[in-house]
């Protein structure tokens, strides 16, 4: 992963898709180019503004929503309903999501198709597309819960 050019790549697309390359919307871009978490809106403004105390709210969602319209980043879904977002992948991918730090892998090989082909069968549906992100605590967390005492 070429952090550096995805940011050009995506700081061209922007532009050529009508927005301004302003300072906050390069900064949304840098941070969700080089994440490996998926972030919610709230953290992308505080992060951002770190850098950037300028940066606004209603610039991170319209941001976010224009990366994502332009299938830059992607939408992931929490159990609790509100939802964060991560890089987009390429190909067909299914989510590990980390419920504590936001970490999030990718994993590719499942095969679905006793599945959706039973729940087609039992519904009558033509079942055309399916997505799927599973729930978990990664190991880095998994540890911090377990041994307490470390930071």
């Amino acid at each position: 992963m070429n952090t550096s050019l995805d940011v050009l790549r995506w700081l061209d697309l922007l532009q050529s898709s009508g927005y301004r390359l302003t300072t906050p919307r390069r900064a949304i871009v840098e941070l969700m180019a080089g994440s490996q978490r998926a972030l919610g809106p709230i953290e992308v403004f505080d992060l951002g503004r770190a850098g950037h105390p300028g940066l606004g709210l209603v610039t991170v969602y319209r941001t976010l929503e224009k990366l994502e319209e332009l299938g830059l980043i992607e939408r992931v879904h929490l159990p609790d309903g509100c939802h964060r977002y991560l890089r987009a992948t390429h190909g067909h991918q299914h989510f590990l999501l980390c419920t504590t730090c936001g970490l999030v892998q990718t994993f590719a090989g499942d095969n679905l198709d006793p599945l959706t082909g039973r729940v087609s069968a039992d519904t009558g549906f033509a079942i055309n597309e399916h997505w799927l992100q599973l729930y978990g605590t990664c190991p880095d967390c998994r540890s911090h819960i377990t041994n307490p005492s470390e930071p």
